[in-house]
């Protein structure tokens, strides 16, 4: 299995005697094996943000644009393998991407998560009829996020302030100050967002993943599903939920160790976006397995030498 050394020094050999850059020549290479493999067709969704902590790496309305052009002449009776890596970000924004690529390939779509798939992230993966991962995956909850206060995390902490103030009335002397920071509609916009969430998986599930099971049977899975993904009281918003567990809850796991070859692809293609997110100044990058692709870059500032 190529690794993370074996893979650099690909990308080295190929620096050495290649005019365009190594690192989209290499990813790109394990992309068309990939598709080759699965006879699928690929895109690949990754953010930079594990080493680029900067504006835009989070899931937005903008990445409409560059999966609209990586679907573009594809032939989408074969379906979509959709490699995720990312922290997560704006839920609306995932609902809209989630609702295009349902659109354009209908339920013919497989999630694969080679390290982390959080919160927004979650939410496409959700959406496939399977999701792909392996001992090293992680999945997230998708309770929404205003900033970085956690919705569910609000509305509990203002329910306990309520019980804790009418039980003894001299708690408010603690809870005001707190409380009195929460704007006006704010709790309001909070349960509509958690609503909305639970919503969305709940139908999500049903009409996909679950699509299968009678009525009953989606009801039992999806109620363990959001309590564990969507209702997260008591969990921060990092928790990483790891393949057993998604399992355990009902979600449709295949297992990637299951298939060598597979493994190897994926595996390989991760630390390919790794290392071009990490050594370039790339931050996110939306890609086929044709090579068409949207590359967001971080513009570095010039700077003037005195003369």
């Amino acid at each position: 299995m190529p690794n993370w050394d074996s893979v650099l020094r690909e990308i080295s050999a190929e620096q050495a005697r290649a005019r365009e850059s190594a690192h989209d020549i290499i990813r790109r290479r394990y992309l068309k094996r990939l598709n080759r493999h699965t006879g699928r067709n690929v895109i690949a969704y990754y953010s930079g943000y594990l080493s680029k902590r900067i504006e835009g790496t989070e899931i937005n309305d903008e990445d409409k644009n560059g999966f609209m052009l990586c679907v573009h002449e594809m032939d989408r009776s074969k379906g979509l393998d959709l490699i995720l890596h990312t922290p997560g970000g704006d839920g609306q924004a995932a609902v809209s991407l989630v609702d295009y690529l349902r659109g354009m390939f209908g339920d013919n779509m497989r999630a694969i998560v080679p390290q982390l798939a959080m919160s927004a992230g979650t939410m496409l993966a959700c959406s496939c009829k399977s999701i792909i991962m392996g001992k090293q995956s992680s999945l997230g909850p998708v309770d929404p996020q205003f900033g970085m206060i956690g919705a569910a995390n609000l509305l509990s902490e203002v329910r306990r302030a309520y019980d804790e103030i009418l039980a003894n009335p001299n708690a408010s002397f603690f809870w005001n100050p707190i409380l009195s920071k929460i704007t006006p509609s704010f709790i309001e916009r909070c349960e509509l967002a958690v609503a909305d969430s639970n919503e969305f998986i709940e139908r999500t599930l049903r009409t996909n993943m679950l699509s299968t099971l009678g009525k009953a049977e989606q009801d039992e899975i999806i109620g363990k599903i959001v309590e564990i993904f969507a209702n997260n009281e008591g969990k921060a918003h990092n928790t990483h939920i790891q393949a057993e567990k998604c399992k355990e809850v009902g979600l449709i796991i295949e297992d990637l160790e299951e298939d060598q070859a597979l493994q190897d692809l994926v595996l390989t293609i991760h630390h390919c976006y790794m290392h071009t997110l990490m050594n370039t100044p790339a931050f996110k990058i939306i890609e086929n397995h044709r090579g068409k692709a949207l590359v967001r870059q971080q513009i570095v500032p010039m700077q003037l030498v005195p003369g």
